[in-house]
């Protein structure tokens, strides 16, 4: 049962029938958008195994609609692979642009915090792409988030040179 944020919002986990949708989503923001570094958007098949990688160790991953439509996503997953790590995770969200500035990120991001509290996750990293992301940071600084540093001009897209600003927020007790 997914959680109901009013009538026409729902934020549920996320399920194989929704991956074109995510797909179609996330690659809206490769090819027009500077959040994520990737610059060719990933295939189907690409999509559905960071969806298995995510889900088989527990991790959430959530998808919310509006007026039944999904129009966002988010998850979490590991921040780095060497065990020292394990209790360190990483979020990522992406909501379709019609569908921003309507709270659905926050109430995406905020299923991802609690459930990988849940999970037993101690804290989570973002890594926002863009210094100049400002809802992105606004976000995650609304949800408990605080600035931990920048990583300066370290991608190049779109023909510009872009910072990563790393947020970072513990989670549970």
């Amino acid at each position: 049962m997914g959680l109901d944020y009013g009538r026409t919002m729902q934020i549920r986990p996320c399920t194989t029938e929704d991956l074109e949708r995510v797909r179609a989503i996330y690659a809206e923001h490769v090819r027009a958008g500077t959040g994520s570094f990737e610059e060719v958007p990933p295939e189907s098949s690409e999509i559905e195994r960071r969806f298995v990688a995510v889900t088989s160790r527990g991790f959430p991953f959530y998808v919310g609609e509006l007026a039944g439509s999904v129009a966002g996503f988010a998850y979490a997953g590991p921040y780095h692979t060497r065990s020292a790590y394990r209790f360190t995770c990483e979020d990522s969200v992406y909501v379709e642009p019609a569908a921003q500035r309507r709270g659905l990120g926050r109430a995406l991001l905020s299923a991802v915090i609690d459930g990988a509290a849940r999970l037993g996750q101690k804290q989570m990293v973002a890594l926002v792409g863009d210094a100049e992301n400002a809802g992105s940071i606004a976000l995650h600084r609304a949800l408990g988030f605080r600035r931990a540093g920048a990583l300066t001009a370290v991608g190049l897209k779109h023909g510009r040179w872009l910072d990563v600003v790393l947020m970072q927020r513990a989670l549970g007790a």
